[in-house]
């Protein structure tokens, strides 16, 4: 193997170490900083390593950004642990040794580069852009990887193009049998498994929503509430999979995580073995902006990116060619790559602002969202998520193809995305893209902004009312917020009536607001009683968007004549691209409207459907937006009509579906069952775990609210008496740095890594990577890591809630409490998040672990969130730490003697 003349440089809570030729040193920060400034030094994750030091400009020859060059679309935890696995090297025994190890994964991937990888395609012509860009890496890698002899393929003459395909006929009717479900079920789970008879019950019961639909409106729903360990999963899939084939449609399978998204395309491997068979038939499918968007990223590479954002667009560039499907948030582009740039450019290579051109886009024969779109048309199962069910159904552009069957898995999380997703902001940052993606440029702006005039200045000039509409608006919009809104209102100089209603909105709020000392968060207050300020700012605003609101409905209206009409140029792709600008033209002249309804309820009567109030977000004190918020108080009244009602039929699942309720009411209430004609079918089947011998719950009596040094104690103890493998989770952002901030060294130093969400510089679904790849280390975080991590296994043996985790007192908050029960609502709510937390724990049948809850407060009344016959015990810190030493000592044991063996450790 190659050495490498470059030093290496680790960073830890630990300690600092660089390597070089002559071995490996211990240093201080203030050397390493020293070094690393004059040196090009090797690191692993150079913004982690950065903020571990203390020094956030730290660059170098990042291992991460070569991994990303020679290996796109590869999975890989950003660990040595992980490119000792990647590589074939030996693991560091310890940290100490994590340094020469990183010039040895160097020199192994560089001699990679001087072969024929499989993803070799490419490679040289990316590599004398990089070069041209002064990567780090392009004087080692262009030296050894040879030119073609051939002119290489560029990623725009790679990808394939996609089809036109005739529509799909409309299902057939067809009813399935016990028998034929249990024969499927046995072929997934494969021969010689256990037979699980609640999973077959469960697989039964799951059927009745693929029964022919008796009654316009009312579709066949179910809703199932089956435990961890049941087998859910294959469960739904047997029934779903035998329909789809007999039927010849869809189902859509959706999901509130991307974790479970990637599980699930995972477990359709049982169903198609033959992987070129399943990309065909399985279909995983997100909203348009998590795709890469070709336009964009061709802008990029042409000199739209400067500096190490276009570095970023090169290495995007690489990925794009090999990707499965062009998803750049949570498919195979690995989470850690955009986070190695400050997130500099990663957003603006997506279609974030719905600027999308359609057919005028010379890539779009080969767009992956386009490709998406029709490949779920043809699929058996398309796995989607919950908002984007949401948003096809209430504005897709495929109204002919809408599926007939969905199972919605985490139903628990239904209520939540439909309440974000029929919500109304009239925002500071909503009126600045409404304005960008009508005006387009203006002043000094870079990138691929493209007006209406520009994406429809061929229906301008062909139709001369439909080019006056499209002028009115691009002026009217000019009363929107514009580039520098938010310092103008701060300052008390703002600019168009949208501007000037926003700097009312503020003064009310900071007037009115109880939580101004609350460290710099969020400030709100409710939509009542409003100053004669705010009621002329909002008259004056909305006149303004009826302004804007009446040329875009006549634009709208124009297009559709020119369909109609069909001219001379109105080939297949102008048809694809008037249509796509016609679905636009709906979301947004439907987002105006829902604006000036709000303006309206301004000096008029509160309307009992809505919750409306004023808020300013904040970011540790600084303000990051101001606007005005409607939410349906109950949400699943749109729900029930826009995805429910047009739907054959609906599978809800979920194993907290019921949260420790008696009985069903709240989980039909939130899943919309009282807003249709016909009830559910209701099914429950436990969790076939040994809980009273796996599990306990213990609940610390002696850790005084609010003393942050006793909460930092109680977590490195536990954690320590845990020997990692735990997850810690916080309701409060600042209590969590405060904790992570006192014990990280603490635990550094007993060889116990801890990872923190909010604090390391690296995406949550890479922190679970991470987290799984090490069963010594432990992780905290808020409520996104409270559904978003499945590891099962040893790596995850503790859960710690620093306290009970109340729902905080919003506006909304306080009005669905006050028409739901008042204090039941709360319990509720808590019980529901204790549940999703506990389930975090005992993942298989082998698992043991302990769930503590440092709170003496606990009532009594919520333990019924916890499966029964879970021990739970209320006691002293001492007391939890020797039982999690005993319960977990073992486990802990096997841990210290082997740091680095790769137990039960596979990528997601």
């Amino acid at each position: 193997m190659v050495t490498l003349p470059y030093p290496a440089l680790h960073a830890s809570h630990a300690g600092v170490w660089i390597a070089d030729a002559e071995g490996c040193r211990a240093v201080g920060r203030g050397e390493a900083i020293r070094l690393a400034a004059d040196t090009p030094m090797i690191v692993l994750n150079a913004p982690l390593i950065g903020q571990r030091l203390g020094y956030a400009d730290l660059s170098g020859l990042d291992l991460l950004e070569l991994y990303a060059f020679l290996k796109p679309a590869t999975f890989l935890a950003p660990t040595p642990r992980g490119f000792a696995r990647a590589l074939g090297l030996t693991e560091p025994e310890s940290e100490d040794r994590i340094a020469p190890f990183l010039r040895d994964a160097a020199a192994a991937l560089l001699a990679l580069a001087e072969g024929d990888w499989p993803e070799r395609e490419g490679a040289w012509t990316a590599a004398q852009s990089l070069a041209r860009l002064r990567w780090p890496w392009s004087p080692l890698v262009a030296e050894r990887i040879a030119k073609p002899r051939e002119h290489e393929r560029w990623l725009f003459t790679k990808l394939p193009e996609w089809d036109e395909a005739a529509p799909r006929p409309a299902p057939r009717p067809v009813t399935l049998h016990d028998a034929d479900i249990a024969a499927r079920l046995d072929y997934l789970t494969g021969a010689g498994a256990e037979q699980r008879s609640g999973q077959r019950a469960f697989a039964e019961a799951c059927a009745a929503a693929f029964a022919p639909r008796i009654l316009r409106d009312n579709p066949n729903m179910v809703l199932a509430e089956a435990g961890t360990g049941i087998g859910k999963t294959l469960g739904y899939l047997a029934p779903a999979s035998l329909w789809s084939e007999a039927a010849g449609g869809p189902v859509w399978i959706s999901t509130f995580t991307k974790a479970l998204q990637r599980q699930l395309n995972h477990e359709t491997s049982r169903l198609i073995p033959d992987p070129v068979e399943r990309r065909r038939r399985v279909v995983t499918r997100k909203g348009r902006e998590n795709y890469l968007c070709l336009l964009n990223l061709e802008d990029a590479l042409q000199g739209g990116f400067a500096g190490r954002a276009a570095v970023l667009a090169h290495l995007v560039a690489r990925w794009a060619a090999y990707t499965a499907d062009g998803d750049m948030i949570g498919g195979d582009l690995p989470g850690w790559l955009p986070t190695l740039f400050r997130r500099n450019g990663s957003t603006a290579l997506t279609d974030r602002r719905g600027e999308c051109v359609y057919a005028g886009c010379p890539h779009y024969r080969k767009c992956f969202i386009e490709r998406a779109a029709r490949a779920s048309a043809e699929a058996d199962i398309v796995i989607a998520n919950h908002a984007l069910v949401m948003v096809n159904a209430a504005r897709g552009r495929e109204a002919n193809s809408r599926p007939t069957r969905y199972v919605f898995d985490e139903g628990h999380h239904l209520f939540d995305a439909a309440d974000s997703m029929f919500g109304v902001a009239l925002s500071g940052q909503e009126s600045i893209e409404l304005r960008r993606w009508i005006v387009g440029p203006e002043s000094t702006s870079r990138g691929r902004r493209r007006g209406l005039a520009a994406r429809l200045s061929d229906v301008a000039s062909y139709d001369e009312a439909g080019g006056r509409a499209i002028q009115d608006a691009v002026e009217a919009a000019r009363a929107l917020a514009s580039d520098g809104w938010l310092q103008r209102v701060a300052e008390g100089e703002p600019f168009g009536v949208v501007e000037r209603l926003l700097a009312a909105v503020r003064g009310l709020t900071y007037a009115r607001a109880t939580r101004d000392g609350d460290a710099g968060y969020g400030l709100e207050t409710e939509l009542a009683e409003p100053d004669g300020a705010l009621i002329e700012a909002a008259a004056e605003a909305a006149q303004g968007l009826e302004a804007l609101l009446r040329p875009l409905m006549t634009l709208g209206q124009r297009l559709e004549a020119v369909l109609a009409e069909a001219p001379d140029w109105m080939d297949g792709q102008a048809r694809a691209r008037v249509e796509g600008a016609i679905a636009s033209l709906g979301w947004r002249t439907d987002t105006v409207g829902a604006w000036i309804g709000l303006l309206a309820r301004i000096g008029g009567p509160a309307d009992p459907d809505f919750v409306d109030w004023l808020a300013v977000e904040r970011i540790e004190g600084r303000e990051i937006d101001i606007g005005l918020h409607r939410r349906w108080l109950d949400p699943t009244r749109p729900l029930a009509s826009t995805v429910l009602k047009p739907a054959h039929g609906v599978l809800v699942t979920s194993a907290t579906l019921k949260a420790g309720d008696p009985d069903w009411v709240t989980a039909e209430a939130r899943a919309g069952i009282p807003h249709l004609d016909r009830g559910a079918g209701l099914f429950e089947v436990n969790s076939p775990f040994d809980y009273a011998s796996q599990a306990e719950v213990l609940i610390v009596t002696d850790v005084k609210r609010g003393d942050l040094a006793a909460l930092a104690n109680a977590y490195a103890r536990l954690i320590e008496a845990a020997g990692g493998g735990t997850l810690g989770l916080f309701t409060a952002i600042r209590r969590l740095r405060g904790v992570h901030a006192r014990i990280a060294d603490r635990l550094a130093r007993d060889g116990l890594p801890l990872y923190a969400q909010h604090v390391d510089p690296i995406d949550p679904g890479t922190l679970v990577d991470m987290f799984r790849d090490d069963r010594r280390a432990s992780l905290i975080g808020t409520d996104a890591l409270r559904d978003g991590v499945d590891v099962p296994g040893e790596s995850l043996r503790q859960v710690i809630l620093e306290g009970v985790p109340w729902a905080k007192p919003t506006v909304l908050h306080a009005a669905r409490r006050l028409a739901g029960g008042g204090s039941a609502y709360d319990d509720r709510i808590v019980r529901a998040k204790l549940a999703q937390a506990f389930g975090r724990l005992i993942r298989r049948a082998d698992d043991r672990g302990a769930f503590v809850l440092l709170s003496a407060a606990m009532p009594s009344r919520l333990l019924s969130a916890f499966p029964a016959g879970v021990p739970i015990a209320r006691v002293p810190l001492d007391e939890a730490v020797a039982r999690v030493r005993s319960r977990l000592s073992s486990v802990a044991q096997v841990g210290q003697g082997a740091v680095n063996s790769p137990i039960n450790q596979k990528a997601p």
